[in-house]
C-alpha cells in the first residue's frame, strides 16, 4: 500500500470517527440544559471543598457559592424566568430579525446576489462568487441555498468544473463566516454573549455589535483575495476538466422591475446611512453622548441594533413596493412573521444557554476558574501573541464538533473572556480570535448544518459525488486561511489597531 493510499485511509477513518461523535452529541438547547446541571452540581462540590481565589483588582476572596443551598436554589426558583429575558442575545437578534425579515423575504438579498454575480466580468467571476458569499452572511440562508447552486451553475454554464464554483462560493459563505463589510445579525449575538461572560469580571463593561468590525472588514478583503487564489490555482488545477453530463442551464438575467428595485433599495441605504451619520459626525449630534460629546461610549453605539433593524428594513421595504412582494402592511407583516418564526429553535436554546450563563456567573465559578487559568498561564508563559494563536486552533477544533457560532461561544465566552480580560486582553480581541477559528472549519465537517445540502448540489453534477468529495476540496481553503487570517490578527496586534468602534485591543 503506497503511502499516500494509506494516509488517505487514515484521513476518511478520522472524518469517519469525527462524524460518529458529532451525531452522539444532544440537541445544543439539551446540551446546555446538561451543563447547567453540571453546573449546579460543582457549585455544591465546590461549596463543601472551600474553592477560592484572590481577585486581582481588589483582592477580595471570592468563595464558590452552591446553587443547592437554600440561597441557591430560591436563587434559581425566582430568577429562572428573569435569566432568560435579560439574556442580551435574546432581544438583540428578534430585533435585528424584524428588519432582517422584511429584507429577505421582499427579494432584496437574492436580487442582491444575482445582481452581483452576473455582473461581473468573467475575469472577475470567482472572486465576485466569494464575495458575494460574505456579503450572503446578512442572511446565510440565501447563501447556502442560492448562491451556493448559483456559483456552480455559473462556473458551468462559463465551460469551467462546477465544483469549482460551488467552492468559491461555499467558501465565502461559509469559510469566511467570521468576515463581512458590514454587520450583520450574528454580531450582536457574539457581542451580547461576550458582554455577559465580560461581566463575570467587571460588571459595568458594555460591548457593541461593532467592536470586530475593523478587523471583520479587513478579513473580508482577505478573504476574498485568498479565496480566489485558492480557487484558480489549487482547486481548479486538482478538478481538471468536467467530463460529466449535466445540462448546462442559462443563468436568470434580471428583469427590468428587479433592477428598478436594486436602484431605489440601494438609494434609501444611502439616505438611511446620511441621516445616521448626521446623529453622530457633526459636534453636537444628536446619539453623541450628551454630556461629554463622545462617539464610542454614546447612544449611537448602546442602540446599534436599532440602527442596523431600520438599515434592513427600510431598503427592504423599498425594493418590495416597486416589485410587488409587498403590496401592503399585511405583506411586510407576513415577511416579519415568516423571519421570526424560523427562530423557535434558537429561542429554546436561549432558554437553557441563558441558565447556563446565569447558573455559572452566579456560583462564581467562572470567576474561579478564570482567576486560576489567568494564573496558570501566566506561570507556564504561555501569554501574548501564542496565547490568541493556540485559541484560535482550539476554537477550530472545537468547531469541527460543533456547528453553531452562537452555541460554541455561549460555552466557550464564559470561561475564556474572564480569563483573557485578567491577562488585559478586552473582549473584542477574544472574540475576534474566535471567530477565526469559528470560520475557517466549517467548509470541512460534516457537523455544518448545511453541509448534506452542499453535498447534494455536488451529486447533480456527478452521482459519485459524497462529504469525502467535498471535504478533500475545500481542505485547502482550511489550511491557507487558518494561516493568513490569524497571521492577519497577529499583525493587527503587532500594529495595536483597534478591532472596532469601543474594541481596543487590551484592557488598559
Amino acid at each position: 500500500m503506497s503511502s499516500q493510499n494509506f494516509a488517505t485511509r487514515i484521513f476518511n477513518k478520522s472524518l469517519d470517527r469525527i462524524e460518529i461523535i458529532g451525531n452522539k452529541l444532544p440537541h445544543p438547547a439539551t446540551l446546555f440544559g446538561i451543563l447547567a446541571l453540571i453546573v449546579v452540581f460543582f457549585s455544591w462540590i465546590g461549596n463543601l471543598l472551600m474553592w477560592e481565589a484572590i481577585h486581582p483588582g481588589d483582592g477580595s476572596k471570592i468563595v464558590v457559592k452552591s446553587l443547592l443551598d437554600g440561597d441557591g436554589l430560591r436563587w434559581i426558583y425566582t430568577n429562572l424566568t428573569h435569566n432568560f429575558v435579560t439574556f442580551p442575545p435574546l432581544g438583540y437578534v428578534l430585533a435585528v430579525m424584524i428588519g432582517i425579515g422584511v429584507a429577505e423575504g421582499s427579494g432584496l438579498f437574492t436580487a442582491m446576489i444575482r445582481a452581483l454575480v452576473l455582473s461581473a466580468p468573467k475575469k472577475l467571476v470567482t472572486g465576485t462568487l466569494v464575495f458575494a458569499g460574505i456579503i450572503s452572511h446578512l442572511a446565510s440562508e440565501a447563501g447556502y441555498v442560492i448562491l451556493i447552486p448559483l456559483g456552480a451553475l455559473i462556473f458551468h454554464a462559463l465551460g469551467r468544473h462546477p465544483i469549482a464554483g460551488l467552492a468559491a462560493a461555499f467558501c465565502g459563505v461559509s469559510g469566511g463566516f467570521g468576515a463581512n463589510f458590514i454587520i450583520g445579525s450574528v454580531d450582536p449575538i457574539l457581542a451580547g454573549l461576550s458582554q455577559s461572560a465580560a461581566h463575570i469580571i467587571d460588571p459595568t463593561i458594555k460591548l457593541n455589535a461593532a467592536i470586530n468590525f475593523y478587523f471583520m472588514f479587513a478579513s473580508a478583503f482577505l478573504v476574498v483575495i485568498l479565496g480566489t487564489w485558492v480557487t484558480e490555482k489549487i482547486v481548479e488545477p486538482r478538478l481538471k476538466t468536467y467530463t460529466g453530463n449535466a445540462e448546462k442551464i442559462p443563468v436568470e438575467q434580471m428583469s427590468s422591475l428587479e433592477k428598478k428595485g436594486l436602484l431605489w433599495a440601494g438609494l434609501s441605504s444611502l439616505v438611511i446611512i446620511i441621516l445616521l451619520a448626521l446623529t453622530i459626525i457633526p459636534e453636537g449630534g444628536l446619539f453623541r453622548d450628551p454630556k461629554t460629546g463622545e462617539i464610542l461610549r454614546s447612544p449611537f453605539f448602546d442602540g446599534i441594533i436599532t440602527g442596523i433593524l431600520v438599515f434592513f428594513m427600510i431598503p427592504g421595504l423599498v425594493y418590495g413596493l416597486i416589485v410587488k412582494s409587498i403590496k401592503n402592511d399585511k405583506d411586510m407583516m407576513k415577511h416579519i412573521i415568516t423571519s421570526m418564526s424560523t427562530m423557535g429553535t434558537y429561542i429554546v436554546l436561549v432558554f437553557f444557554a441563558a441558565q447556563f450563563v446565569y447558573f455559572f456567573n452566579y456560583s462564581k465559578l467562572g470567576l474561579i476558574l478564570a482567576i486560576q487559568g489567568a494564573e496558570f498561564l501566566r506561570n507556564v508563559g504561555l501569554t501574548g501573541i501564542p496565547l490568541i494563536v493556540m485559541f484560535v486552533l482550539l476554537s477550530a477544533f472545537i468547531n469541527m464538533f460543533m456547528g453553531s457560532a452562537s452555541a460554541k461561544w455561549a460555552i466557550m465566552a464564559p470561561v475564556f473572556v474572564p480569563m483573557f480580560m485578567l491577562l488585559d486582553y478586552h473582549p473584542a480581541l477574544t472574540q475576534a480570535a474566535f471567530r477565526i477559528g469559528d470560520s475557517v472549519t466549517n467548509v470541512i465537517t460534516p457537523m455544518m448544518s448545511y453541509f448534506a445540502l452542499i453535498v447534494t448540489f455536488a451529486q447533480k453534477y456527478d452521482e459519485k459525488y459524497g462529504i469525502g468529495t467535498i471535504i478533500s476540496t475545500m481542505i485547502p481553503y482550511t489550511v491557507i486561511f487558518t494561516i493568513f487570517w490569524t497571521l492577519l490578527l497577529v499583525v493587527w496586534m503587532l500594529l495595536g489597531i483597534p478591532l472596532g468602534p469601543d474594541g481596543p485591543l487590551y484592557l488598559r
